[in-house]
């Protein structure tokens, strides 16, 4: 029976949890998540655990913060201006906006969550989600197609 190797081109399914059980993300049979192991498009971690499985086979996996979206950085906490807000919008605790910032002279957007708010300033949070976070993926592999080295 084929097992998973580095380059082959990989189908399964999974469900991410949060050590505390909530679900944050499922991936289904009907729409499977298709990559090339070796390709880097999951985190490494999981990569590693999908070598040596065969089709069917399911395995839990645990990542630890710094094997996934790295862990929380207070840097990442800003206060700013409300005024550089449109009107139109009434931030809430929360709430994801998509913000710009300039790096390296470019301006990019990037989404941050609203943590506080104040009569003219909010603090915002541009770290990921899943920052800090151990995540949990129950992995099921539904199909392994040999890839080239």
């Amino acid at each position: 029976m084929k097992q998973v190797q580095q380059n082959d081109k990989v189908t399964i399914t999974y469900t991410g949890k949060l050590e505390n059980g909530t679900i944050f993300q499922t991936s289904t049979a009907t729409e499977p998540l298709i990559f090339t192991v070796g390709s880097h498009d999951v985190p490494p971690t999981l990569e590693q655990a999908l070598i040596g499985m065969s089709a069917g086979e399911q395995k839990l996996v645990r990542l630890e913060p710094d094997e996934g979206y790295g862990p929380r950085r207070k840097d990442l906490l800003q206060t700013i201006n409300k005024d550089i807000i449109s009107d139109k919008i009434s931030p809430q605790i929360g709430m994801i906006l998509s913000l710009k910032v300039e790096k390296d002279g470019q301006e990019h957007q990037v989404p941050a969550t609203v943590v506080e708010t104040g009569n003219n300033t909010l603090v915002v949070d541009y770290n990921h989600p899943l920052a800090g976070h151990t995540l949990i993926y129950d992995i099921t592999v539904v199909s392994i197609e040999s890839g080239t080295p």
